[in-house]
């Protein structure tokens, strides 16, 4: 898992005083991106990837007087062309403040169309997975993704 430390910043929140929740994105961007910068160094520019989905829990609110969280991201599943992450944004005290998942789709730059993970990209990322999921390209019945 590929943890990143935040600064909570005085842009980063609303008129409640809480961080908007439009930044939990980014907080959770920044580990995505070095996760995955990280994982494929020396196979594949991160720009052959695009973010086509997210889907966040909010579980508490982090406030200034935070100064600082975590956010973590770790492979979940892979497809044909996806990689779906699991992430997380935790505040300095230890408490779960939003959880989520993202899928990135593998991209061909010159078709500006998805592709399939080519098997040095698989490998890497495979490499990461909980013992107790497998790729699309395992077996079938237990492949979790698609994409």
């Amino acid at each position: 898992m590929f943890e990143r430390t935040i600064d909570i910043r005085w842009r980063d929140l609303d008129a409640l005083g809480h961080v908007n929740n439009a930044v939990y994105t980014t907080y959770l961007e920044e580990a995505r991106d070095r996760w995955l910068l990280q994982s494929l160094e020396g196979i594949t520019p991160i720009t052959e990837f695009v973010l086509v989905h997210v889907a966040i829990d909010y579980m508490s609110e982090i406030v200034f007087s935070d100064e600082q969280g975590t956010s973590t991201c770790r492979p979940l599943r892979i497809g044909t062309s996806s990689i779906t992450t699991s992430e997380t944004v935790i505040k300095r005290n230890g408490e779960l403040a939003a959880k989520a998942e993202a899928v990135m789709v593998a991209r061909d730059l010159e078709a500006a169309a998805s592709r399939p993970l080519r098997p040095d990209e698989r490998g890497a990322i495979e490499a990461q997975l909980p013992a107790t999921v497998e790729s699309a390209t395992s077996d079938s019945s237990t492949a979790t993704s698609e994409t």
